[in-house]
């Protein structure tokens, strides 16, 4: 069993940023995968970036060049790096884990883009 706890979440004016963390109950390079995902009103969860136990990230067309994840092992926590905001960011962002054969979320953080 993982949990994850999100934090970091809030309200930004477009171009504003934010750093998202999700702390992990087990070592984040025990996990196959790491990744952040995000669920907008009437929309499907949708893949923002991820992470693999080697290092490797990969990222939405929509947000390559404004968004950053990264980890800390020493404190099992994922990051996700926003900046550059906009008004079509807003959302619940969800910190997923892969780990063995299972898939484990956080409860959600809300993001919302506004002026």
């Amino acid at each position: 069993q993982v949990q994850l706890v999100e934090s970091g979440g809030g309200l930004v004016q477009p171009g504003g940023s934010l750093r998202l963390s999700c702390a992990a109950s087990r070592r984040v390079l025990s996990m196959n995968a790491m990744g952040w995902y995000r669920q907008a009103p009437g929309n499907p969860r949708e893949l923002v970036a991820s992470i693999t136990r080697g290092g490797s990230s990969d990222y939405a067309d929509s947000v390559k060049g404004r968004f950053t994840i990264s980890r800390d092992n020493a404190k099992n926590t994922v990051y996700l790096q926003m900046n550059s905001l906009k008004p079509e960011d807003t959302a619940v962002y969800y910190c997923n884990a892969r780990f063995s054969i299972n898939e484990f979320w956080g409860q959600g953080t809300q993001v919302t883009v506004s002026s």
